[in-house]
């Protein structure tokens, strides 16, 4: 087993493999913290401000591969044809919302991070309210039957257990 401090001069001085193994693990975390973006340098327009609405607009719908991602951090193919679709429809002068529009009429309201609000997308808005509310009957429910276990003998209950007790003791 490795020892964590090693004694140099008095000092306690950290192990280089532990020191080591800390800040590997620390650079993996921060890493994963910030994804980076899966944009190639072929995909980037040449204009900055056009390149900043296409960034803007593929930060905003959602890769259908990995569903989590947005198609800006997506390196899969559908994210790069949907980014490609992206700069093209900027470059003609279209506008993000009709973007946005046509994208969702093609892939569904789930394309995008904040689906609108209409009665298909009630579950999508509604659904973790009430899932938390059944998890919060559920839970008092259980600790309903919990403190029902647990509360005290009645008089009757009490002395039918002394009885029982009583003649067990006996044949014991």
């Amino acid at each position: 087993m490795s020892q964590i401090f090693c004694s140099k001069g008095g000092r306690g001085v950290i192990a280089p493999g532990l020191l080591l193994g800390v800040s590997t693990m620390l650079l993996l975390c921060l890493s994963l913290a910030f994804p980076a973006p899966a944009v190639e340098p072929a995909e980037i327009l040449t204009d900055p401000t056009l390149e900043a609405r296409a960034r803007a607009v593929s930060q905003q719908l959602r890769c259908m591969v990995c569903q989590n991602q947005s198609i800006d951090e997506s390196s899969t193919e559908l994210a790069r044809d949907m980014r490609r679709l992206v700069r093209e429809q900027i470059l003609a002068g279209v506008s993000e919302d009709s973007i946005i529009r046509f994208l969702t009429d093609r892939y569904g309201d789930y394309v995008t991070f904040t689906p609108p609000f209409k009665p298909s997308t009630w579950l999508l808005w509604f659904g973790p309210v009430i899932f938390l509310l059944i998890a919060a009957w559920t839970t008092r429910i259980a600790i309903l039957k919990v403190e029902k276990q647990d509360a005290p003998l009645s008089d009757e209950e009490q002395n039918r257990l002394r009885v029982l007790m009583q003649e067990d003791s006996r044949h014991g």
